[in-house]
């Protein structure tokens, strides 16, 4: 039975790195014994009906990490990673009692899942890089994170080089704006307000815009906790500034 599950994973894996789990999968292949392999899941609520948009979020940083592992030298069948969506394995939800998405668990190949084994999302971020140290914790498995080459900030770079340079270029002959104490002591206010709103901190964690209870649709757009902050906070403390 056991290598009848690791072969069945090891064909899943070949197509996607994620692999897609309902209730009935999930039961059998994380839950159910025997295993010698870990399972790193990724509970979500990706439809757009759920309007998530950390859960999409995450998910890309999800499969950075995954395709990461999968394209490695050092791949094996000792760590899968996995997918449970809301729409899919609402049972699977219900029976961890759990009410809040995305959340990442890791599930040894021994065992029940002990605390350190849910990962602590709103303190850490979901970047993929701190999935990794998370998942070296638990398994001592060190994925090296391979990120595809992204030209937008280069391209946004060279687009306001390009405006800036255009306008100082028709205002050659009138530049007295530069010198405007007034719109340099706006922008100076507007760096402050962005720094003191807590946007720096957001940029470094890379907390959920807010948390949607998927049980009753409530959303709470301040964090329940002083160690923490939903980016809704920011721009609340922004706005009030």
């Amino acid at each position: 039975l056991l290598a009848e599950k690791v072969e069945q994973l090891m064909e899943w894996s070949s197509r996607r790195s994620v692999i897609r789990m309902n209730g009935d999968k999930f039961r059998r292949f994380v839950k159910a014994p025997p295993r010698n392999y870990s399972v790193v899941v990724m509970f979500t609520a990706l439809q757009p009906q759920r309007q998530c948009s950390v859960c999409r979020q995450a998910n890309e940083e999800y499969q950075v990490l995954a395709n990461s592992w999968r394209y490695s030298s050092a791949f094996s069948n000792k760590l899968f990673f996995t997918i449970v969506d809301y729409d899919e394995g609402a049972d699977v939800f219900q029976q961890l009692n759990m009410n809040s998405a995305p959340t990442f668990m890791h599930f040894p190949p021994k065992g029940k899942p002990k605390r350190a084994d849910t990962f602590d999302l709103q303190r850490i971020g979901f970047a993929a890089e701190q999935l990794a140290k998370w998942i070296a914790d638990r398994t001592d498995v060190h994925i090296r994170v391979f990120r595809p080459p992204n030209y937008s900030g280069t391209i946004a770079l060279a687009l306001l080089v390009s405006l800036v340079g255009g306008l100082l270029y028709l205002r050659r002959n009138n530049l007295e704006f530069i010198y405007n104490k007034t719109g340099w002591a706006m922008a100076a206010l507007c760096v402050v307000f962005a720094m003191t709103s807590g946007q720096m901190w957001n940029h470094i964690r890379g907390p959920p815009y807010a948390h949607k209870n998927p049980q009753n649709g409530q959303v709470s757009y301040i964090h329940g906790s002083s160690q923490a902050q939903f980016v809704a906070e920011s721009h609340i403390i922004l706005l009030l500034s």
